[in-house]
């Protein structure tokens, strides 16, 4: 048997064997300064969401000062099957934080600095040459100006396209189908791919991440889902969070939603989307955990408490504090692509949205809140200064078709009272 399987299997049954069941503090919502009249107008919102047979269902979680206030599941997680508390879900981009998460790890151990040179870990880098333009005869390129830093994979000013935009390197993305294999085999292809932009020079949203999970196995040695649950799912005692779901766990998976072409939405059949039951080959950085609400509020509050839940301490506080900072000039920032609209008013630190200036109406919450969101519909979002978490868990793309989160997010901010 495979090394790699067997140290997988063994760590699993240490898991299962070691971890005690995680239950989250909760108190009532007045205790902490909310009020329970306004938390309770959530209900109506996501239950009109499932009787327009707009969303399949839902879990919406809010915590306050370290404490659950309001937690429920609405609607249906599969045909017939009403949504539960503990249903897994697939939270796709809000991979990015549990990675930015592992590399903050390994840089509190000394293994880098954040200003280091991707190329002196990912010696393929080196040489990788940046897109200036295409005309008749062909793409020109141009050297790297600086080289791309670690700093640059997590604020996303890699210069690492996508593979979704209409752009000549995306396009060389999508031919060379970079996630089929493993992370060492797509390294090896986007050493052969020029960037997009200069690094530094640009935020965008692409393969970084993914980078850094090459990063963290090449650094680590070990391959990137057992870092993540020795070092941060098994100490959070995050007991439903991984790649895949193990065989007496599948019938707590949530499906994915979509818009059927009469009318009402309907499941995906996507092979690629739905087949969550065995382990996969591409460890993606980018996307591709599946969790629980309870899971990514556990996440979530050790965040929130500067690296530390329930006497385990991943990160110290200066640590998170710089992860939850802005890293991004305006200038920078995305302006009128599909982002521009979602991060007006934002800035961006590692892994996460940072609001700057709470000067636009469309955005309510604190300076200094960040948060994410995952391509089926999982949103997080935290508020320091008001020691505030919001969870919101479905299973429908696209994603920011409707205004859920937003609505969400403004209802909870109503009921604040002290």
């Amino acid at each position: 048997m495979n090394k790699t399987i067997l140290l997988r299997i063994i760590l699993a049954c240490m898991i299962d064997c070691s971890q005690q069941e995680t239950t989250l503090l909760t108190t009532k919502p007045e205790k902490v300064g909310l009020s329970p009249d306004s938390l309770n107008k959530i209900k109506p919102l996501m239950q009109r969401y499932v009787d327009e047979n707009k969303l399949p269902g839902m879990i919406t979680m809010v915590a306050r000062h370290g404490k659950v206030v309001y937690s429920e599941a609405f609607g249906l997680m599969d045909a017939g099957k009403p949504m539960q508390l503990n249903a897994i879900f697939r939270i796709a981009s809000m991979t990015k934080p549990i990675t930015s998460v592992a590399v903050m790890i390994l840089y509190e151990e000394g293994y880098f600095q954040l200003d280091d040179p991707v190329s002196r870990y990912i010696p393929e880098f080196k040489d990788i040459k940046v897109f200036s333009f295409k005309d008749k005869n062909g793409i020109h390129l141009e050297d790297q100006k600086k080289p791309m830093t670690i700093s640059d994979l997590l604020t996303h000013t890699s210069g690492l396209g996508s593979g979704v935009e209409n752009n000549p390197v995306d396009s060389i993305y999508r031919a060379e189908n970079l996630s089929d294999g493993t992370l060492k085999d797509m390294i090896q292809k986007l050493a052969d791919i020029p960037l997009l932009y200069q690094p530094g020079t640009k935020w965008k949203y692409g393969r970084s991440t993914d980078v850094l999970a090459n990063l963290v196995e090449v650094i680590s040695g070990k391959p990137f889902d057992i870092f993540l649950k020795e070092r941060i799912f098994t100490p959070l005692k995050m007991k439903d969070t991984d790649y895949y779901v193990p065989k007496e766990k599948l019938n707590r998976v949530s499906a994915v939603y979509g818009l059927a072409d009469n009318a009402g939405i309907e499941v995906l059949m996507n092979p690629e989307i739905n087949n969550v039951s065995v382990p996969v080959k591409f460890l993606s950085g980018n996307g591709g955990l599946v969790s629980t609400a309870t899971d990514y509020m556990i996440f979530s509050q050790m965040l929130l408490n500067k690296g530390e839940y329930d006497g385990v301490r991943l990160l110290e506080s200066k640590t998170v504090d710089l992860m939850t900072s802005n890293h991004i000039s305006n200038e920078i920032m995305p302006a009128d692509e599909f982002f521009g609209p979602m991060l007006s008013g934002m800035g961006f630190g590692f892994g996460v949205a940072v609001i700057q200036e709470n000067i636009q109406p469309k955005t309510i919450g604190s300076k200094g809140s960040y948060w994410w969101s995952g391509a089926a519909n999982t949103y997080f979002f935290i508020d320091p200064k008001e020691e505030l978490i919001l969870i919101l868990m479905t299973q429908f793309v696209p994603s920011l078709y409707y205004p859920v989160n937003k609505e969400f997010r403004e209802l909870v901010y109503q009921s604040i009272v002290d």
